[in-house]
């Protein structure tokens, strides 16, 4: 089982190995994934560069900003990989959010906000990411950095945090359509999409679902209101109170 494991990473890695410029760094990712794979007792930069046989974890952390490799190229091959060996017609695409304690403003989006992950408002940075499950399996086959306005309107702060100067203050529901769009575009196989109530309560993430033809179901407020025919719109509790004893399921 072991080798077999061994074997299925050495082939993943492989397809985004052509990705690094350069030979030590291509090493040093391979190590750090590794590292995220093993059962150590705390994934910090610290222990991924002990458990890589490094002293420090300098070499590890120039590795992952350096400019000889593409994430978005390795996200890229990482999907393709991954809907090769879990694509399913059936598959179901799932967007959530999760918060990363920082300490300092240093990383790029790090303040003070809510952070589902420590259940409470914490200092931190919030990823957005695309999951994907099929009959055959789940990984997550994507992301987005979420940059508070306060991040964004800070041009100094962005420089150190080299954040790209054309990025732009994104909402986490149009993370979302951003990540399902390169999804569709990949030819991703899917039959429809879920997300929790901080997606679902966006009509705008709601609408645009609807024009592409998405089918969704997602968690929101018993008061919000959504579409109840042709010309009409009715409170969720109001249509809830309109389903049937015993009804198994049920079309707005």
């Amino acid at each position: 089982m072991l080798a077999e494991w061994q074997s299925g990473l050495d082939d993943l890695f492989a397809v985004i190995a052509g990705r690094f410029s350069r030979v030590e760094p291509r090493r040093l990712a391979f190590a750090y994934v590794r590292g995220l794979l093993a059962p150590l007792e705390r994934r910090n930069g610290w222990t991924i560069a002990e458990h890589a046989g490094r002293s420090s974890p300098n070499a590890v952390q120039e590795m992952l900003y350096s400019p000889c490799w593409e994430p978005d190229l390795v996200r890229d091959d990482v999907r393709g990989y991954l809907v090769e060996h879990l694509g399913d017609p059936q598959g179901v695409l799932i967007v959530d959010d999760t918060g990363f304690v920082k300490k300092g403003l240093r990383s790029a989006g790090a303040q003070r906000q809510y952070s589902g992950t420590a259940g409470k408002v914490e200092n931190c940075q919030i990823g957005t990411f695309l999951a994907y499950v099929s009959p055959k399996g789940r990984a997550l086959v994507d992301r987005e950095l979420y940059l508070p306005r306060s991040c964004i309107c800070d041009p100094q702060r962005c420089e150190r945090a080299a954040v790209p100067d054309d990025v732009k203050f994104a909402t986490k529901p149009e993370h979302a359509r951003t990540m399902l769009s390169r999804a569709i575009a990949a030819g991703v196989p899917f039959a429809w999409f879920s997300a929790d109530e901080a997606f679902g309560q966006n009509p705008g993430l709601r609408d645009w679902l609807e024009e592409q033809d998405i089918a969704y179901v997602m968690a929101t407020r018993n008061d919000d209101e959504v579409p109840a025919g042709l010309h009409t719109v009715s409170p969720v509790k109001a249509m809830i109170g309109r389903i049937r004893a015993g009804a198994t399921s049920y079309r707005f």
